[in-house]
């Protein structure tokens, strides 16, 4: 009989299931269920679209592991008795702004990133609790634990008997702001700073080991899986593609995300590249935007077109789009730590405002974007020598074609797939198998696109993007 296991992507806008053949990763069945919109949820409402997706993909009866892949950074905070006492703050609510540049200035951008790998922006957790201490302060004083999304649904799926069970993984630990995935251990005097008290008896999730077995779901009574650590979604993305040390992912979902797997930590002093950890005991040096596939997206929808047809727009385009340059930061942006930032449309002419060129400028820009995340990672001393292009909008032709001529590397397109919660899966069958490395899950159907740097794209984006300097 096929042993199976199911890998979890509860992720910003959806949730999706995967079981999963433990032995070699193929698919057997799954399921997927929306989440509500905004950038502050209910986690029940995570919980609810859950129980619909393994519905859909027909339940976890037969299933002998499961572990979920989740969203970074989001605010779960609980009181003594387990409820949630604010609607999660989820990595693109730019609201604690402010917040993340009071820590900064207060502990110094180098000693963060000495201390966690990490100068604290909006998206990390400690500044949503700092947000939290000096706008809520009532409920800030209630908090008697703090979880991320991922942790939160482990939580539920093993019954949530107690703050005491919550569990995670480095993975999306490094990115609250408050773990040193070095030592591998919970910072709490930054959680301190963070939440602007004495925060020693705040429950913090125990750390499991990348293939440590956690509690068993019990939320489903006929369900007699075991739990694993789980993992943040960059994380679980580098799983499902197994990624290894000197492998480099691109990322176009929601945000934008270059994650690179290096043996060694990085220390960043100018927040460009956050140290965070990987989910097989390395690193994930990573730069994320807040802007990536809805770029193209809002694009398209000025232009009245489809997707296919906005890719032949910008492939009849000629290179550097006739002078137009897109600055996406169409909602702020992380990277650069610009959350007021908006976006720019620049070199427009009466000769050079047509539809083919500002669908290529959308791409180009988008691309210059991503480009200047994959500089900076490698300004840490990470080798980029390919990149792997993945989700949605790695589907559009047109960003297929031109990533290799704006990235300038060879750029590897595997099938399209859910690869965190891939990544999610292939832990489980990790804890199920033991052992120092996760079993081999290949890849079959990846493409490679390669072609010139047009460096001009480059050079543009870069003098526009500096105006903001």
């Amino acid at each position: 009989m096929t042993l199976r296991v199911a890998g979890i992507d509860s992720s910003t806008q959806s949730v999706k299931v995967l079981v999963c053949d433990a032995s070699d990763g193929t698919v057997l069945r799954e399921g997927s269920a929306r989440h509500p919109e905004g950038t502050a949820v209910h986690p029940d409402h995570w919980w609810t679209a859950l129980q619909e997706a393994v519905q859909a993909a027909g339940g976890l009866d037969d299933v002998a592991a499961v572990s979920v892949g989740g969203q970074q950074h989001g605010m779960v905070v609980l009181d003594a008795d387990g409820n949630v006492l604010h609607d999660a703050l989820l990595w693109n609510d730019t609201r604690s702004a402010k917040a993340a540049s009071d820590l900064v200035a207060e502990y110094g951008a180098q000693e963060w990133a000495d201390a966690i790998g990490s100068v604290p922006v909006a998206s990390l957790t400690v500044t949503k609790l700092r947000w939290l201490a000096d706008n809520e302060p009532e409920i800030a004083a209630k908090v008697a634990a703090v979880c991320l999304p991922h942790d939160w649904l482990t939580w539920k799926l093993s019954g949530a008997e107690s703050l005491e069970t919550l569990v995670t993984d480095r993975s999306d630990a490094s990115g609250t702001g408050y773990f040193d995935c070095v030592a591998n251990e919970w910072r709490r005097d930054l959680l301190s700073l963070g939440l602007r008290r004495d925060a020693s008896d705040v429950v913090l999730p125990r750390v499991l080991g990348p293939s440590e077995a956690g509690p068993k779901v019990t939320a489903f009574p006929t369900a007699q899986a075991v739990l694993g650590p789980g993992c943040g979604d960059n994380a679980g993305a580098a799983l499902g593609l197994g990624l290894a040390p000197g492998a480099t992912s691109l990322s176009l979902g929601t945000s934008g995300v270059v994650a690179a797997v290096s043996s060694t930590p990085t220390h960043d002093g100018t927040g460009l590249v956050t140290g965070f950890a990987d989910a097989t005991g390395a690193y994930l040096p990573l730069a994320c935007t807040l802007n990536a596939s809805r770029v193209v997206d809002a694009t398209a929808r000025v232009l009245d077109v489809d997707y296919d047809a906005f890719s032949e727009l910008a492939l009849a385009a000629e290179p550097g789009a006739g002078g137009l340059v897109m600055v996406p930061y169409l909602e702020g942006e992380r990277t650069p730590n610009l959350p007021d930032a908006t976006g720019q449309l620049r070199g427009l002419t009466l000769g050079n405002m047509t539809r083919e060129n500002v669908a290529r400028a959308a791409v180009e820009g988008l691309l210059g974007l991503m480009g200047a995340c994959a500089d900076a990672v490698a300004a840490q001393g990470v080798d980029i020598e390919r990149i792997s292009l993945v989700g949605g909008g790695a589907r559009l032709l047109a960003v297929r074609e031109l990533a290799p001529h704006v990235l300038g590397v060879d750029v590897e397109i595997p099938p399209a797939g859910e690869y965190v919660a891939r990544g999610a899966a292939r832990q489980a069958a990790w804890v199920l198998a033991g052992g120092d490395t996760p079993p081999d899950w290949p890849i079959e159907g990846s493409e490679t696109r390669t072609g010139e740097l047009h460096e001009q794209v480059r050079d543009v984006y870069r003098e526009a993007a500096s105006t903001y300097a």
